[in-house]
């Protein structure tokens, strides 16, 4: 697996290849749309906004702004978040979509509003099938996946609680020099990989182990018990034999280094499915667990802990009872 080192500051091209072959060329001074402005969406605005890139902001719920938080101090991203797709006048020509899985169906009016020929789609989104998902939505716009890898939480007064550095992987295409470019200086730091699937398909991993928090009620702390650790152990070794039939390259040592990760975490940081879980909305369970069983059974894998721990999480998500 190689990340290629790349100077943000010099990877913006005017007349790049589009997806389709075409030409993709952008405004100078792009404008950028936030969908989804929930704990990573509030991240990316405020680390635009910072950079003097403030993006225009789209959602469910209105709020007059946004308040990320971090060690040190706090960020303030003006708003409205508006909430009316057909009150939307023109396309853009980058949108940043941080809505879960569970909500792409109602994205869907924003995604039509808000795209046109060209628009760069960057899913800020759990999983290994971003694009699979959003290109029905957007056949005319280019759907660059992205891994997250910074912990950020919703507080209860509606800001954002930043825990880490933020970090987004980027597949090495044509498009995600536009992304480069409009993080470019900002708080947000972004990877270009060479071998996206096998960095999508880490972090699934993680995701996946994460899942057991769930089930427990329990944030990370619970990873330093010894039978919960093991379960985590052998849950990722069945991932992994499933993420190397998809084409992931990682290693044996994949699945201890992400146990040893969570036993390393503050013991009450949580999870965004947990987090689902306790305020008693739908769960990821499909993208971030439920893929796993599903491409085991495409590749002929038996998936035994997949098999007990899907069902639950999807009874935990979707009832009924």
């Amino acid at each position: 697996m190689r990340i290629i080192g790349m100077s943000l500051d010099c990877c913006y091209r005017r007349g790049t290849d589009n997806f389709d072959g075409t030409i993709m060329t952008m405004s100078e001074n792009p404008r950028i749309a936030i969908v989804g402005p929930g704990a990573i969406g509030t991240t990316v605005a405020a680390a635009l906004h910072e950079a003097g890139r403030t993006p225009t902001l789209f959602g469910r719920s209105a709020h007059e702004h946004l308040e990320l938080r971090f060690d040190g101090g706090r960020i303030a991203v003006p708003g409205p978040v508006h909430t009316h797709p057909a009150e939307v006048e023109s396309t853009f020509d980058l949108v940043f979509v941080a809505v879960k899985s569970t909500q792409i169906d109602a994205a869907a009016p924003w995604l039509s509003a808000l795209c046109g020929k060209g628009t760069v789609v960057c899913v800020l989104q759990n999983g290994v099938e971003q694009k699979s998902l959003f290109t029905p939505y957007v056949p005319d716009s280019p759907v660059l996946p992205s891994v997250v890898w910074f912990p950020a939480q919703r507080e209860s007064d509606t800001s954002v609680w930043l825990r880490g550095k933020a970090r987004l992987t980027l597949p090495d295409s044509p498009e995600t020099s536009v992304v480069l470019a409009a993080l470019s200086g900002t708080r947000c730091s972004v990877d270009v990989a060479a071998d996206f699937a096998s960095v999508a398909w880490r972090k699934l991993l993680q995701n996946a182990a994460a899942g057991l928090m769930v089930l427990a009620g329990r944030r990370s702390g619970m990873y330093s018990r010894a039978d919960i650790a093991g379960l985590a152990l052998a849950y990722l070794q069945e991932c992994l034999q499933v993420a190397r039939a998809e084409g992931a390259t990682l290693g044996d040592e994949v699945p201890q280094e992400i146990v040893d990760a969570f036993q390393s975490y503050p013991p009450d940081l949580g999870t965004s499915i947990l987090a689902d879980r306790q305020a008693g909305r739908p769960l990821e369970w499909d993208s971030r667990n439920g893929v796993v069983r599903r491409r085991g059974r495409l590749h002929g894998i038996p998936t035994p802990i997949s098999d007990l721990i899907v069902p639950l999480l999807a009874a935990a998500s979707d009832g009924p009872g």
